[in-house]
């Protein structure tokens, strides 16, 4: 099982819709996160993308040093930048960072965003463009190691000498990520895709995505791996966690949640329609499944669910959602630093993970500040 955390680069914060108690999206933050997600073992981390949070890759370039094993999960944006250069941009990463890139292909599905951004497509023609993109970028980087050119003619992207010269660490690209719910969005994960991310949702619900895609994948003569993403609040007691999860939200008023909703249901993304239909905006409908509160996504899109519980409860949920063949989790919690902490002391333990024996160091020993706080030094006797 392998454990992602995030980089909150849209700022962090202790209380959801409101600035109380946030936290500015500075680079000394993102360093505390992303060095204490390498120290405490987790295998990875997401950096989210859009108009609303600073720029992944600029963001990830700059925590390569400060990090030794950690990977970085960076967004590519088909129709936002050309394949040719989103494919340098990722050989270039790889190599500095020693092969640890992971690519986050991210269609979009906020069309005022998009829109502000240049990119006037409809929902299945971004489909189409993400298509050709993911034909072009592979073919560039698999022909990187020969040394060779591409040229492909498209029904959106042309790309005639599609080049480039520096290939990546990773063969034969780094391996690529992928989200969407839509019938057009399996299709890409099918072809394309080594991962494909779904946002927490009950059981039922994500077995039905994995099996699809499986099926479909299958149809291409391809394997397909599966990861989730989703918020965890854990304490030591069930009790401490469910009053964490309302603690969260405790400062959120119904006009905010109302503005947010109205947002997303804007949106053209199927996956974002899932995560409204869970709660339906309403505070007395968020516990949507054991353990599965709905209560992140009343005013944050995208991932709106978390895992709330005791380590045990947690860690039996994850292993629910692994044997439906999850094996990779990405997750988060507010504030990021403490509760990254938090998850990995907890729950770390209780969870079958690679990295675990890479993580245990000596237990504090007998003297120092135990000592200390129960003997006072004698007055000197010279």
């Amino acid at each position: 099982m392998n454990v992602f955390w995030f980089i909150p680069t849209h700022g962090d914060s202790r209380y959801l819709g409101t600035s109380d108690g946030a936290r500015s999206a500075s680079f000394d933050y993102f360093r505390q996160v992303a060095v204490a997600a390498d120290t405490l073992g987790y295998d990875g981390v997401l950096l989210p993308t859009g108009r609303s949070c600073e720029d992944a890759w600029v963001v990830a370039s700059s925590l390569i040093g400060a990090t030794q094993k950690l990977k970085f999960l960076v967004a590519i944006r088909p129709g936002l930048s050309s394949p040719a250069l989103a494919a340098r941009m990722a050989a270039t990463f790889d190599r500095l960072s020693n092969g640890r890139l992971l690519i986050n292909v991210v269609t979009g599905g906020d069309t005022r965003e998009l829109e502000g951004d240049g990119l006037f497509s409809s929902h299945d023609e971004r489909y189409e463009i993400t298509d050709e993109f993911l034909h072009v970028w592979r073919q560039i980087l698999e022909a990187s190691h020969r040394k060779e050119s591409i040229d492909f003619i498209g029904k959106h992207l042309t790309s005639k000498g599609g080049k480039s010269l520096y290939p990546p660490v990773q063969r034969p690209h780094p391996p690529l990520w992928f989200g969407g719910s839509s019938p057009a969005a399996h299709g890409i994960a099918a072809n394309h895709i080594d991962t494909y991310l779904t946002w927490g949702e009950p059981l039922e619900d994500v077995e039905k995505k994995v099996v699809d895609i499986r099926k479909r994948a299958a149809d291409q003569g391809r394997t397909i791996k599966f990861g989730i993403r989703m918020h965890s609040i854990v304490r030591e007691t069930a009790d401490e966690a469910w009053a964490a999860a309302d603690k969260l939200i405790s400062r959120l008023d119904d006009k905010t949640i109302e503005r947010a909703q109205a947002s997303f249901a804007k949106m053209d993304s199927e996956g974002q329609r899932r995560m409204a239909a869970l709660h339906g905006g309403r505070r007395d409908k968020l516990e949507v499944a054991p353990n599965l509160w709905a209560g992140v996504g009343l005013v944050r899109g995208g991932a709106g669910t978390a895992l709330v519980g005791n380590p045990e409860q947690v860690a039996a949920r994850m292993k629910e959602y692994a044997e439906l063949g999850i094996d990779t989790f990405i997750m988060s919690g507010y504030p990021h630093l403490e509760e990254s902490y938090r998850f990995a002391e907890l729950v770390f333990p209780l969870l079958p993970r690679a990295r675990r024996e890479q993580i245990a160091g000596p237990l504090s020993g007998p003297f120092g500040e135990i000592i200390g706080n129960h003997y006072v030094p004698e007055a000197s006797q010279s």
